[in-house]
């Protein structure tokens, strides 16, 4: 028996079938494009910014601290000077006009730093020596430095061996860099130490 021969489609039919096609086609882009859409605005929502103000620190505070200082003897110009609250001797003679010719610079620690309320007096060369010592000069503090033993044992518990010793240590040392120097001096502890700390200086 022969076999049964297809007709060919027709273009009519040819033409549905593309239509068909392309419809499905272009439903399956829509329909990814409207996924792909709801994904992205889903991803997009706009979030609220609020701005925090930074509360100041106990920093802020100190850096714009002033001090007053009353600035007294051999400067060009003796008075009261506001300065940064960091300020040193040094800052505060330069604020005066700088020390005179005979001004005795030995008799001040110009590295030390200034307090507020303070009064600092700039000796004339040989004040000092002639009050037996440095213990006047600026803040009323005994310079560890500078003292004889007579200023030296005016200090609670210090008694002339030991005010003997600490001269002794800065002739063989050379100067006191800090108040905590004095720990190495036989016979001053961290007890004793810390009994006449606020009274010297160096």
């Amino acid at each position: 028996m022969p076999a049964r021969e297809t007709a060919p489609a027709t273009p009519a039919r040819s033409r549905l079938r593309l239509s068909i096609g392309a419809a499905v086609v272009l439903g399956l882009v829509v329909l990814s494009g409207a996924v792909g859409l709801g994904i992205m605005r889903g991803q997009a929502q706009p979030s609220q910014t609020v701005q925090i103000a930074a509360e100041e620190g106990p920093e802020d505070v100190v850096a714009g601290g002033e001090l007053y200082v009353h600035v007294l003897g051999q400067v060009e110009h003796p008075g009261l000077y506001v300065l940064e609250s960091d300020a040193r001797v040094v800052d505060a003679l330069a604020a005066a006009g700088g020390t005179l010719d005979d001004a005795d610079l030995q008799a001040v620690n110009l590295a030390r730093l200034l307090s507020d309320g303070e009064q600092l007096v700039v000796p004339v060369i040989g004040a000092a020596a002639e009050s037996g010592g440095s213990s006047a000069v600026g803040d009323g503090l005994i310079d560890l430095n500078n003292a004889d033993q007579a200023e030296l044992e005016t200090l609670p518990r210090i008694g002339p061996a030991i005010a003997q010793r600490i001269i002794e240590w800065r002739e063989t040392n050379g100067r006191f860099g800090s108040v905590d120097d004095l720990l190495a001096v036989s016979g001053i502890g961290e007890k004793l130490l810390a009994g006449i700390r606020d009274l010297v200086r160096v």
